[in-house]
């Protein structure tokens, strides 16, 4: 039972410094000061973090990450510093909890509590990157709260029942596990978006010519799915967005071919094979949005679901102007095919 308690503190402290390492600490060695809790007993190698030091200092952090956690754009490059501080706080507050007096077991129990961490710090940092993406602030300061309240929350829980804490963790933490690559994705793409922002600004340019070739290992792709039986009239390179049976977050190609002019499809990298999907577009309309950090193909229907977006980088603009531009022909020319009111031209989306 001591041994499942002792697993339940060192798993939900590494846990927690992923979240916010200063407050984490900050909290502990002042409740140990001021005599809140009691560890010298039960955790003698935890009273180290009541020393004044230990607490004036992280309490400083802490008031300054207080006020950076809470910019857009600031908290992400926060996150992005404290990468590497996070992990080792985690892995030193592990080896502290568990006391080890075998220095092979310390790194072990160092590299375990760090993993933990980075974990988390990931999932915060992938958090924060997706929520910088909108224009407001509020979203920053509530997500900022909320984990600090998840911390106050996480090490009231830990002093009341270390068994359950350990519980409680380990499920978080196999649910991190599970999602983890999803959110990988996102945060690469976004990323990637960041960076070309960055290296290339948009170009309105007024003549776009469209690339009309495929990589090869996703031409076969498209060949095994029957999707190119008819001549490419453009492939361009983006990222899947949201849509049923589209990837999200995955970097693929946009196809048109000269078949049926409401049908495109999207042929896309998943892990260790290459996916294929046909869109049958009919009854849908076409709209340009540009983003903070993308411009997107936007593909809706009133009469059918879901909605399909298509994410170019914000250098693209130029070649997302000449896709619309396409796209709205190729719908207008399928609704004479059926008999429907044409389309309208094209628009954009507010941003």
């Amino acid at each position: 039972m001591e041994t499942l308690q002792l697993l339940g503190i060192a798993l939900g402290l590494a846990s927690l410094a992923g979240l916010d390492l200063y407050l984490t600490v900050f909290v502990t060695g002042l409740a140990i000061q001021q005599r809140w809790i009691d560890v010298a007993m039960t955790h003698p190698e935890l009273t180290v973090l009541a020393h004044p030091a230990i607490v004036i200092i992280s309490g400083a952090l802490f008031a300054m990450q207080f006020f950076a956690d809470k910019v857009p754009w600031v908290d992400s490059l926060w996150d992005t510093v404290h990468t590497l501080i996070r992990p080792v706080g985690g892995a030193l507050l592990a080896i502290r909890v568990l006391g080890t007096p075998d220095p092979i077991f310390d790194v072990i129990v160092g590299l375990l509590g760090g993993s933990v961490t980075l974990m988390v710090h990931s999932v915060k940092a992938g958090a924060r990157l997706m929520v910088n993406h909108s224009p407001e602030p509020f979203s920053n300061i509530a997500l900022s709260f909320a984990e600090e309240a998840v911390v106050l929350g996480g090490l009231a829980l830990i002093r009341r029942d270390p068994i359950l804490a350990l519980v409680i963790f380990s499920i978080l933490l196999l649910s991190v596990a599970y999602f983890g690559p999803k959110l990988f994705r996102a945060i690469k793409v976004n990323v990637w978006l960041f960076w070309r922002k960055l290296a290339s600004p948009a170009a309105d340019q007024l003549d776009t010519e469209l690339p009309k070739t495929l990589p090869h290992e996703l031409e076969i792709a498209c060949h095994s799915a029957n999707l190119l039986g008819e001549k490419i009239v453009w492939a361009v390179p983006c990222i899947g967005g949201s849509g049923r049976n589209i990837p999200a977050n995955h970097f693929g190609y946009l196809i048109a071919t000269e078949g049926e002019p409401s049908k495109i499809a999207f042929v896309a990298r998943r892990r260790w094979r290459k996916s294929a999907e046909q869109l049958d577009l009919a009854t849908y309309k076409v709209a340009h949005e540009p983003k903070f950090l993308s411009e997107n193909v936007v593909l809706y229907s009133l009469e059918k679901k879901p909605k399909y977006i298509f994410v170019f980088a914000r250098s693209q603009r130029a070649v997302v102007k000449a896709v619309v531009a396409s796209m709205q022909d190729r719908l207008s020319r399928a609704a004479a095919l059926s008999g429907r009111v044409e389309v309208p031209n094209p628009i954009s989306l507010p941003a």
